[in-house]
């Protein structure tokens, strides 16, 4: 059956799905998007995520394309459709299509293009990498100042995990002025003497939606955090280290840089983080 797509208020089959030539998120890469986990056919976090599109629209003068609800009804139209149990709904908001090229916004009145999909991911919660833990590579972050929106300029972090994956690792880790910022699309953490150490929200990072449930949820079970910048130096030297996405929830990182954490395995942090966090999160799916 073809994968059922939403696309400007219509539902129909991905291969019909069309958007013009002149969209800006095509041609300008104006435009963000979110991405929302589903696990057992429920959505994870979905609030969350609802806030952050509007806060990053609002930073770019774009506003909602609808209701909180409305867009909920439609992750839940394109589940359903697509009998999704375990997968992932990508939500993308752009400027629109003014009709031709131009590096001045179009009118305020031009539709935005509004496009949602899923992507069927069976078993999503159950990677084997949770269990191994994942390998890094640090390089520059060359990215442009504002991580903090979550826009489509997804070039360099797509450039970063192909340089990860052509030095035999996972993934990579950004650095800017000694400090690592971030990986290519997750939050990045070390923990060192029990206590969890991870950058603090500023423009210079994306403010996750799983890193504030995790950082929640760590509290809550007596963790102590500590929210700085940290160095790839001091990261070799920690006892754990792990990420957070939507998409891979906590992910133990066990070597950094060729250096190996630990007897490289997942650490008890990041292991525990990761139960809690998933245990949680289908209780409050919805």
């Amino acid at each position: 059956m073809s994968r059922i797509v939403y696309v400007n208020g219509d539902y129909l089959p991905e291969e019909e799905a069309t958007v013009s030539i002149f969209d800006r998120g095509f041609l300008m890469a104006d435009g963000v998007y979110e991405v929302t986990s589903v696990l057992g056919g429920k959505l994870i976090d979905f609030a969350g995520h609802a806030r952050r599109l509007a806060r990053s629209l609002t930073e770019l003068d774009m506003v909602m394309p609808m209701s909180e609800d409305d867009l909920l009804a439609i992750h839940r139209d394109l589940v359903a459709k697509n009998g999704i149990e375990d997968g992932m709904i990508y939500l993308q908001v752009t400027r629109g299509a003014p009709g031709d090229r131009d590096f001045a916004f179009p009118p305020e009145d031009t539709p935005q293009t509004v496009v949602l999909f899923t992507q069927n991911k069976p078993g999503l919660a159950d990677s084997p990498a949770a269990k191994t833990g994942i390998k890094i590579i640090s390089i520059d972050d060359i990215r442009w100042g504002r991580r903090d929106i979550k826009t489509v300029q997804l070039l360099y972090p797509s450039m970063g995990k192909m340089m990860a994956k052509k030095a035999g690792a996972d993934d990579a880790w950004m650095v800017e002025n000694g400090s690592v910022t971030e990986g290519t699309s997750n939050n990045a953490y070390i923990v060192k003497g029990g206590t969890i150490v991870t950058r603090q929200l500023s423009t210079d990072i994306l403010h996750g939606i799983t890193r504030a449930a995790v950082l929640r949820f760590a509290k809550e079970a007596q963790m102590k955090v500590e929210e700085r910048p940290f160095t790839i130096e001091e990261a070799q030297e920690a006892d754990e280290a792990f990420v957070t996405s939507a998409s891979t929830f906590v992910m133990p990182v066990v070597e950094i840089d060729g250096t190996t954490l630990g007897d490289g395995t997942p650490g008890p942090v990041a292991t525990r983080l990761r139960e809690i966090y998933l245990e949680e999160s289908r209780k409050a799916a919805i």
